[in-house]
Protein backbone atom coordinates (compact mmCIF):
# COMPACT_ATOMS: atom_id res chain seq x y z
CA UNK A 1 0.00 0.00 0.00
CA UNK A 2 1.40 3.29 -0.78
CA UNK A 3 1.44 6.53 1.33
CA UNK A 4 -1.47 8.96 0.37
CA UNK A 5 -0.09 11.82 3.19
CA UNK A 6 3.18 11.48 3.36
CA UNK A 7 5.59 12.08 0.15
CA UNK A 8 9.59 12.18 0.38
CA UNK A 9 9.62 15.46 3.25
CA UNK A 10 6.91 14.76 5.14
CA UNK A 11 3.46 16.34 4.69
CA UNK A 12 3.27 19.06 2.34
CA UNK A 13 0.27 21.75 0.79
CA UNK A 14 -1.19 24.62 1.62
CA UNK A 15 -2.57 25.77 4.83
CA UNK A 16 -6.14 25.72 5.48
CA UNK A 17 -6.54 22.97 2.97
CA UNK A 18 -6.56 19.27 2.58
CA UNK A 19 -3.63 17.82 4.28
CA UNK A 20 -3.29 20.94 6.08
CA UNK A 21 -6.97 21.74 7.27
CA UNK A 22 -7.41 21.94 10.81
CA UNK A 23 -9.00 18.65 11.77
CA UNK A 24 -6.41 16.27 9.63
CA UNK A 25 -3.50 18.51 11.42
CA UNK A 26 -5.24 17.25 14.72
CA UNK A 27 -5.64 13.28 13.63
CA UNK A 28 -1.70 13.88 12.91
CA UNK A 29 -1.13 15.02 16.01
CA UNK A 30 -3.31 11.70 17.76
CA UNK A 31 -2.14 9.50 15.28
CA UNK A 32 1.56 10.23 16.47
CA UNK A 33 0.66 10.46 20.22
CA UNK A 34 -1.47 6.69 19.89
CA UNK A 35 2.26 5.46 17.91
CA UNK A 36 4.39 7.00 20.38
CA UNK A 37 1.86 5.50 24.13
CA UNK A 38 2.44 2.48 21.94
CA UNK A 39 5.71 2.52 22.14
CA UNK A 40 7.65 0.78 25.50
CA UNK A 41 10.32 3.11 25.06
CA UNK A 42 7.93 6.15 24.85
CA UNK A 43 6.72 4.95 28.25
CA UNK A 44 2.71 6.43 27.33
CA UNK A 45 2.08 9.74 29.59
CA UNK A 46 5.50 10.67 29.92
CA UNK A 47 6.34 10.63 26.05
CA UNK A 48 7.67 14.23 25.14
CA UNK A 49 7.69 15.74 21.76
CA UNK A 50 9.39 18.62 20.13
CA UNK A 51 7.63 21.56 17.84
CA UNK A 52 10.19 23.71 16.15
CA UNK A 53 9.59 25.48 12.67
CA UNK A 54 10.45 27.97 10.42
CA UNK A 55 9.19 31.37 9.76
CA UNK A 56 6.02 31.17 7.82
CA UNK A 57 3.14 33.11 8.92
CA UNK A 58 0.88 29.51 9.40
CA UNK A 59 3.52 27.88 11.43
CA UNK A 60 1.51 28.54 15.00
CA UNK A 61 -1.53 27.47 13.83
CA UNK A 62 -0.39 24.21 12.33
CA UNK A 63 1.89 24.13 15.76
CA UNK A 64 -1.18 24.48 18.26
CA UNK A 65 -3.41 21.74 15.96
CA UNK A 66 -1.05 19.11 16.15
CA UNK A 67 -0.77 19.86 19.86
CA UNK A 68 -4.46 19.71 20.48
CA UNK A 69 -4.11 15.98 18.94
CA UNK A 70 -0.87 15.33 21.24
CA UNK A 71 -3.03 16.65 24.26
CA UNK A 72 -5.74 14.40 23.50
CA UNK A 73 -3.17 11.56 24.19
CA UNK A 74 -1.95 12.97 27.12
CA UNK A 75 1.76 13.71 25.37
CA UNK A 76 3.54 16.61 26.83
CA UNK A 77 4.62 18.66 23.76
CA UNK A 78 7.62 21.96 24.21
CA UNK A 79 8.23 24.30 21.71
CA UNK A 80 11.57 25.54 20.30
CA UNK A 81 9.84 28.37 18.31
CA UNK A 82 11.41 28.84 15.20
CA UNK A 83 14.19 26.71 14.75
CA UNK A 84 16.01 24.67 11.54
CA UNK A 85 14.59 21.71 10.45
CA UNK A 86 18.17 19.63 11.64
CA UNK A 87 18.45 21.91 15.06
CA UNK A 88 15.10 19.91 16.20
CA UNK A 89 16.61 16.61 14.94
CA UNK A 90 20.14 17.03 16.67
CA UNK A 91 17.68 18.44 20.16
CA UNK A 92 15.57 15.57 19.50
CA UNK A 93 18.29 13.00 19.45
CA UNK A 94 20.06 14.45 22.16
CA UNK A 95 17.49 16.34 24.92
CA UNK A 96 15.49 12.15 25.51
CA UNK A 97 12.29 13.56 23.41
CA UNK A 98 10.32 10.74 22.04
CA UNK A 99 9.91 12.24 18.68
CA UNK A 100 10.08 15.84 16.75
CA UNK A 101 7.68 17.42 14.56
CA UNK A 102 8.94 20.10 12.07
CA UNK A 103 6.76 22.83 10.76
CA UNK A 104 8.57 23.64 7.60
CA UNK A 105 7.88 23.55 3.51
CA UNK A 106 11.90 24.11 3.17
CA UNK A 107 12.59 26.12 -0.10
CA UNK A 108 9.25 26.31 -1.36
CA UNK A 109 7.32 29.70 -1.32
CA UNK A 110 5.53 31.22 1.88
CA UNK A 111 1.84 30.38 0.88
CA UNK A 112 2.65 26.54 1.60
CA UNK A 113 3.83 24.90 4.22
CA UNK A 114 4.52 20.81 5.70
CA UNK A 115 4.96 19.01 8.57
CA UNK A 116 7.82 16.10 8.89
CA UNK A 117 7.98 13.74 11.78
CA UNK A 118 11.57 12.48 13.15
CA UNK A 119 11.80 9.64 15.52
CA UNK A 120 13.82 9.63 18.80
CA UNK A 121 16.89 9.03 17.11
CA UNK A 122 16.49 12.51 15.27
CA UNK A 123 15.72 10.91 12.03
CA UNK A 124 12.75 10.10 9.82
CA UNK A 125 10.30 7.64 10.35
CA UNK A 126 10.77 4.53 8.15
CA UNK A 127 8.59 4.19 5.46
CA UNK A 128 6.65 1.31 7.48
CA UNK A 129 6.48 3.70 10.68
CA UNK A 130 5.09 6.96 8.38
CA UNK A 131 2.48 3.76 6.64
CA UNK A 132 1.66 3.10 10.35
CA UNK A 133 0.96 6.69 11.14
CA UNK A 134 -0.87 7.64 8.22
CA UNK A 135 -3.15 4.53 8.64
CA UNK A 136 -4.40 5.98 12.07
CA UNK A 137 -4.12 9.69 10.86
CA UNK A 138 -7.18 8.06 8.08
CA UNK A 139 -8.68 6.31 10.99
CA UNK A 140 -8.74 9.18 13.14
CA UNK A 141 -10.92 11.64 10.54
CA UNK A 142 -13.83 8.89 11.03
CA UNK A 143 -14.23 9.04 14.83
CA UNK A 144 -15.58 11.60 16.85
CA UNK A 145 -13.04 13.15 18.81
CA UNK A 146 -13.07 15.75 21.56
CA UNK A 147 -10.64 18.63 21.15
CA UNK A 148 -8.02 18.94 23.94
CA UNK A 149 -6.60 22.23 24.84
CA UNK A 150 -3.31 22.25 23.59
CA UNK A 151 -0.71 22.13 26.30
CA UNK A 152 2.89 23.49 24.69
CA UNK A 153 5.66 24.87 26.86
CA UNK A 154 7.68 26.74 24.90
CA UNK A 155 11.70 26.58 25.95
CA UNK A 156 13.44 28.61 23.62
CA UNK A 157 16.48 28.59 24.94
CA UNK A 158 16.63 24.85 23.74
CA UNK A 159 18.90 26.16 20.91
CA UNK A 160 21.45 26.96 22.79
CA UNK A 161 23.22 23.45 23.32
CA UNK A 162 21.88 22.70 19.32
CA UNK A 163 24.60 25.77 18.62
CA UNK A 164 27.36 24.72 21.20
CA UNK A 165 27.04 20.99 19.44
CA UNK A 166 28.04 23.18 16.10
CA UNK A 167 30.88 25.06 17.49
CA UNK A 168 32.51 21.80 18.49
CA UNK A 169 32.24 20.61 14.71
CA UNK A 170 35.05 23.51 13.50
CA UNK A 171 37.77 21.55 12.29
CA UNK A 172 41.06 20.80 13.87
CA UNK A 173 43.51 23.59 14.02
CA UNK A 174 40.49 26.09 12.24
CA UNK A 175 40.35 29.81 13.74
CA UNK A 176 37.62 32.05 12.24
CA UNK A 177 39.23 35.55 13.65
CA UNK A 178 39.38 37.52 10.45
CA UNK A 179 37.14 35.64 8.43
CA UNK A 180 34.81 37.87 6.29
CA UNK A 181 31.71 35.58 5.70
CA UNK A 182 28.21 36.78 4.08
CA UNK A 183 25.41 34.98 5.24
CA UNK A 184 21.89 34.63 3.32
CA UNK A 185 19.48 33.27 5.81
CA UNK A 186 16.54 33.26 3.52
CA UNK A 187 14.34 35.27 5.63
CA UNK A 188 13.99 31.70 7.60
CA UNK A 189 15.02 29.56 10.71
CA UNK A 190 18.59 30.48 10.72
CA UNK A 191 17.84 33.95 10.37
CA UNK A 192 19.03 34.11 14.17
CA UNK A 193 20.77 31.40 14.71
CA UNK A 194 23.06 31.28 11.69
CA UNK A 195 24.62 34.91 12.39
CA UNK A 196 24.96 34.30 16.27
CA UNK A 197 26.69 31.12 15.54
CA UNK A 198 29.53 32.74 13.48
CA UNK A 199 30.24 35.51 15.34
CA UNK A 200 31.16 33.70 18.22
CA UNK A 201 33.27 31.67 16.56
CA UNK A 202 35.06 35.13 15.50
CA UNK A 203 33.82 35.84 12.00
CA UNK A 204 32.71 38.86 10.60
CA UNK A 205 29.69 38.59 9.56
CA UNK A 206 27.75 40.28 7.00
CA UNK A 207 24.42 39.02 6.83
CA UNK A 208 21.62 39.40 4.33
CA UNK A 209 17.57 38.38 4.36
CA UNK A 210 17.61 37.77 7.96
CA UNK A 211 14.71 40.32 8.66
CA UNK A 212 11.73 37.42 8.30
CA UNK A 213 8.14 38.63 7.94
CA UNK A 214 5.94 35.42 8.06
CA UNK A 215 5.99 35.73 4.11
CA UNK A 216 9.48 36.65 2.74
CA UNK A 217 10.86 33.37 3.36
CA UNK A 218 13.01 32.19 0.57
CA UNK A 219 11.43 35.31 -1.58
CA UNK A 220 14.04 36.07 -4.60
CA UNK A 221 16.76 34.96 -1.77
CA UNK A 222 18.51 32.30 0.04
CA UNK A 223 19.66 28.74 -1.83
CA UNK A 224 17.47 28.80 -4.70
CA UNK A 225 18.47 32.80 -5.42
CA UNK A 226 21.85 32.89 -4.22
CA UNK A 227 22.85 35.60 -6.83
CA UNK A 228 22.28 38.00 -4.08
CA UNK A 229 24.76 36.36 -1.88
CA UNK A 230 27.51 36.12 -4.41
CA UNK A 231 27.25 39.84 -5.21
CA UNK A 232 27.35 40.81 -1.63
CA UNK A 233 30.40 38.97 -1.35
CA UNK A 234 32.35 40.90 -4.05
CA UNK A 235 31.16 44.35 -3.06
CA UNK A 236 32.34 43.76 0.73
CA UNK A 237 35.43 41.40 -0.24
CA UNK A 238 34.60 38.83 1.75
CA UNK A 239 36.48 35.26 2.17
CA UNK A 240 33.23 32.84 1.38
CA UNK A 241 29.33 33.36 1.18
CA UNK A 242 26.98 30.97 2.18
CA UNK A 243 23.29 30.22 1.14
CA UNK A 244 20.13 28.80 3.46
CA UNK A 245 17.10 27.91 2.07
CA UNK A 246 14.05 28.77 4.21
CA UNK A 247 14.65 25.58 7.18
CA UNK A 248 18.25 26.01 6.66
CA UNK A 249 18.78 21.75 6.16
CA UNK A 250 20.98 23.20 2.59
CA UNK A 251 23.66 25.24 2.22
CA UNK A 252 24.93 26.66 -1.20
CA UNK A 253 28.41 28.79 -1.24
CA UNK A 254 30.09 31.38 -2.53
CA UNK A 255 34.07 31.41 -3.30
CA UNK A 256 36.03 34.74 -2.87
CA UNK A 257 35.44 35.03 -6.40
CA UNK A 258 31.91 34.94 -6.59
CA UNK A 259 31.88 31.24 -8.09
CA UNK A 260 29.20 29.40 -7.07
CA UNK A 261 29.63 26.35 -5.25
CA UNK A 262 26.98 23.53 -4.64
CA UNK A 263 26.57 20.38 -3.14
CA UNK A 264 29.18 19.03 -5.49
CA UNK A 265 31.64 21.26 -4.47
CA UNK A 266 31.37 20.15 -1.00
CA UNK A 267 31.43 16.59 -1.69
CA UNK A 268 34.66 16.75 -3.41
CA UNK A 269 35.77 19.29 -1.43
CA UNK A 270 35.29 18.00 2.20
CA UNK A 271 35.96 13.98 1.03
CA UNK A 272 39.32 14.89 -0.08
CA UNK A 273 40.22 16.84 3.26
CA UNK A 274 38.86 13.77 5.26
CA UNK A 275 40.51 11.54 2.81
CA UNK A 276 43.97 13.15 4.05
CA UNK A 277 43.10 13.04 7.45
CA UNK A 278 42.05 9.30 7.86
CA UNK A 279 38.48 10.49 8.66
CA UNK A 280 36.74 8.85 5.45
CA UNK A 281 34.62 5.87 6.26
CA UNK A 282 33.32 2.90 3.42
CA UNK A 283 34.59 2.54 0.08
CA UNK A 284 32.45 5.81 -1.29
CA UNK A 285 30.78 9.09 -1.25
CA UNK A 286 27.41 8.88 -1.78
CA UNK A 287 25.64 11.52 -4.19
CA UNK A 288 22.38 11.48 -6.09
CA UNK A 289 21.54 10.64 -10.13
CA UNK A 290 21.81 14.16 -10.19
CA UNK A 291 25.46 14.67 -9.02
CA UNK A 292 27.57 16.10 -11.53
CA UNK A 293 29.39 14.20 -13.78
CA UNK A 294 32.53 16.43 -13.47
CA UNK A 295 32.34 15.32 -9.74
CA UNK A 296 32.35 11.66 -10.27
CA UNK A 297 34.97 12.25 -12.47
CA UNK A 298 37.39 14.54 -10.02
CA UNK A 299 36.51 12.55 -7.03
CA UNK A 300 38.28 9.23 -9.30
CA UNK A 301 41.34 11.22 -10.14
CA UNK A 302 41.62 11.28 -5.86
CA UNK A 303 41.25 7.75 -5.79
CA UNK A 304 37.37 8.17 -4.74
CA UNK A 305 34.35 6.47 -5.78
CA UNK A 306 30.84 8.13 -5.99
CA UNK A 307 27.69 6.05 -5.71
CA UNK A 308 24.37 7.22 -6.78
CA UNK A 309 21.32 7.04 -5.06
CA UNK A 310 17.58 8.45 -5.75
CA UNK A 311 17.10 11.90 -5.18
CA UNK A 312 16.05 12.62 -1.42
CA UNK A 313 18.19 13.15 1.30
CA UNK A 314 16.28 9.30 2.82
CA UNK A 315 17.69 7.74 0.29
CA UNK A 316 21.58 9.12 0.87
CA UNK A 317 21.13 8.30 4.18
CA UNK A 318 19.83 4.86 3.32
CA UNK A 319 22.87 4.17 0.84
CA UNK A 320 25.34 5.48 3.21
CA UNK A 321 24.23 3.02 6.30
CA UNK A 322 24.53 0.04 3.76
CA UNK A 323 27.96 0.99 2.77
CA UNK A 324 29.40 2.45 6.11
CA UNK A 325 29.54 5.95 4.36
CA UNK A 326 30.24 8.34 6.40
CA UNK A 327 29.99 11.44 3.74
CA UNK A 328 27.00 12.06 1.37
CA UNK A 329 24.81 14.29 -0.11
CA UNK A 330 22.83 16.17 -2.88
CA UNK A 331 23.97 18.58 -5.29
CA UNK A 332 21.31 21.09 -4.06
CA UNK A 333 23.55 21.55 -0.88
CA UNK A 334 22.03 19.19 1.61
CA UNK A 335 25.31 17.64 3.09
CA UNK A 336 24.96 14.18 5.68
CA UNK A 337 28.12 14.42 7.81
CA UNK A 338 27.06 11.29 9.34
CA UNK A 339 29.86 11.41 12.66
CA UNK A 340 28.28 14.96 13.36
CA UNK A 341 24.49 15.10 12.60
CA UNK A 342 21.76 12.28 11.81
CA UNK A 343 20.64 14.65 8.78
CA UNK A 344 21.33 16.95 6.62
CA UNK A 345 22.24 20.85 8.38
CA UNK A 346 22.99 24.17 6.37
CA UNK A 347 24.77 25.25 9.01
CA UNK A 348 27.17 22.17 9.92
CA UNK A 349 28.12 22.09 6.49
CA UNK A 350 28.77 26.24 6.43
CA UNK A 351 31.30 25.34 9.59
CA UNK A 352 32.71 22.60 7.50
CA UNK A 353 33.45 24.90 4.52
CA UNK A 354 34.57 27.61 6.69
CA UNK A 355 36.87 25.68 8.12
CA UNK A 356 38.55 24.62 5.33
CA UNK A 357 39.08 27.64 3.88
CA UNK A 358 40.85 29.19 7.02
CA UNK A 359 42.91 25.88 6.76
CA UNK A 360 43.49 25.44 3.51
CA UNK A 361 42.60 29.28 1.64
CA UNK A 362 40.57 30.08 -1.28
CA UNK A 363 37.26 27.92 -1.60
CA UNK A 364 38.43 28.63 -5.31
CA UNK A 365 41.45 26.55 -5.35
CA UNK A 366 39.59 23.49 -2.81
CA UNK A 367 37.35 23.24 -6.40
CA UNK A 368 39.52 24.20 -8.69
CA UNK A 369 39.87 21.06 -10.73
CA UNK A 370 35.48 20.59 -10.98
CA UNK A 371 34.48 20.29 -14.25
CA UNK A 372 31.14 21.27 -14.59
CA UNK A 373 29.56 19.80 -16.98
CA UNK A 374 26.64 21.54 -19.03
CA UNK A 375 23.52 20.75 -17.13
CA UNK A 376 20.08 21.64 -17.05
CA UNK A 377 16.63 20.82 -15.59
CA UNK A 378 13.31 21.91 -16.65
CA UNK A 379 10.27 21.28 -14.62
CA UNK A 380 6.98 20.27 -16.41
CA UNK A 381 3.80 20.85 -14.44
CA UNK A 382 1.71 17.20 -14.91
CA UNK A 383 -2.02 16.22 -14.16
CA UNK A 384 -0.99 12.61 -13.15
CA UNK A 385 2.30 10.28 -11.89
CA UNK A 386 2.48 7.16 -14.34
CA UNK A 387 5.39 5.22 -14.06
CA UNK A 388 7.13 6.87 -16.88
CA UNK A 389 8.50 3.60 -18.48
CA UNK A 390 4.68 2.87 -19.26
CA UNK A 391 4.81 5.51 -21.46
CA UNK A 392 5.69 4.61 -25.15
CA UNK A 393 6.96 7.64 -26.80
CA UNK A 394 8.87 8.53 -23.70
CA UNK A 395 10.74 5.39 -23.34
CA UNK A 396 11.68 5.06 -27.02
CA UNK A 397 12.71 9.23 -26.92
CA UNK A 398 14.44 8.47 -23.55
CA UNK A 399 16.45 5.36 -25.54
CA UNK A 400 17.21 6.93 -28.86
CA UNK A 401 18.94 9.83 -26.51
CA UNK A 402 20.92 7.25 -23.81
CA UNK A 403 22.43 5.76 -27.24
CA UNK A 404 23.72 8.81 -28.86
CA UNK A 405 25.15 10.81 -25.67
CA UNK A 406 26.78 7.43 -24.77
CA UNK A 407 29.66 8.06 -21.71
CA UNK A 408 29.36 12.00 -22.65
CA UNK A 409 25.79 12.66 -21.15
CA UNK A 410 23.50 11.52 -18.52
CA UNK A 411 19.73 11.66 -18.77
CA UNK A 412 17.57 11.44 -15.50
CA UNK A 413 13.65 11.56 -15.96
CA UNK A 414 11.71 11.45 -12.20
CA UNK A 415 8.83 13.31 -10.33
CA UNK A 416 9.11 15.58 -7.73
CA UNK A 417 8.17 14.05 -4.38
CA UNK A 418 6.37 17.25 -3.07
CA UNK A 419 4.95 19.01 -6.54
CA UNK A 420 3.23 17.92 -9.55
CA UNK A 421 6.68 17.92 -11.47
CA UNK A 422 8.29 15.81 -13.96
CA UNK A 423 11.84 16.96 -13.62
CA UNK A 424 14.05 16.41 -16.63
CA UNK A 425 17.39 16.60 -16.29
CA UNK A 426 19.90 16.48 -18.77
CA UNK A 427 23.97 16.49 -18.93
CA UNK A 428 26.53 16.65 -21.74
CA UNK A 429 29.84 17.53 -23.14
CA UNK A 430 27.96 19.75 -25.14
CA UNK A 431 25.66 22.54 -24.97
CA UNK A 432 23.55 21.56 -28.01
CA UNK A 433 22.96 18.51 -27.19
CA UNK A 434 21.55 19.94 -23.45
CA UNK A 435 19.54 21.88 -25.03
CA UNK A 436 17.74 19.18 -27.81
CA UNK A 437 17.56 16.65 -25.55
CA UNK A 438 15.81 18.81 -22.67
CA UNK A 439 13.54 20.00 -25.06
CA UNK A 440 12.62 17.16 -26.70
CA UNK A 441 11.83 15.35 -23.64
CA UNK A 442 10.08 17.97 -21.61
CA UNK A 443 7.88 18.43 -25.01
CA UNK A 444 6.97 14.67 -24.78
CA UNK A 445 6.18 15.20 -21.57
CA UNK A 446 3.91 17.73 -22.09
CA UNK A 447 2.15 15.94 -24.62
CA UNK A 448 1.69 12.87 -22.21
CA UNK A 449 0.90 14.37 -19.00
CA UNK A 450 0.73 17.91 -19.42
CA UNK A 451 -0.99 19.95 -16.88
CA UNK A 452 -4.13 21.38 -18.39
Amino acid sequence: MSKQLFGTDGIRGVPGKYPLDDSTLEGVGAALGVYLTSQSLAGAAQARVLFGRDTRESGPHIEECIARGLAASGVETVSSGVLTTPGVAWLVRNEGFAAGVIISASHNPYHDNGVKLVSSAGMKFSDATELEIEREILAQSSRERVAAPPRIRTDPKLDDDYLASLRADVLEGAKFAGLRIVLDCANGAASRLAPLLFRSLGAAVIAINDQPDGQNINAGCGSLHPEGMQEKVLETHASLGVAFDGDADRAIFSSASGRLVNGDGVLLSMGRYMQEHGLLKGPAIVGTTMANLGLERALEKSGLKLIRTDVGDRYVLEEMQRNGANLGGEQSGHILFLDDATTGDGMLTAIKIASLVALKGPLDSLVADLKIFPQTIVNVRVRSKPPLDTLPEIAALLAQAERELGNSGRIVLRYSGTEPLARVMVEAEHDDDVRRWSESLAFALRSSLGAS
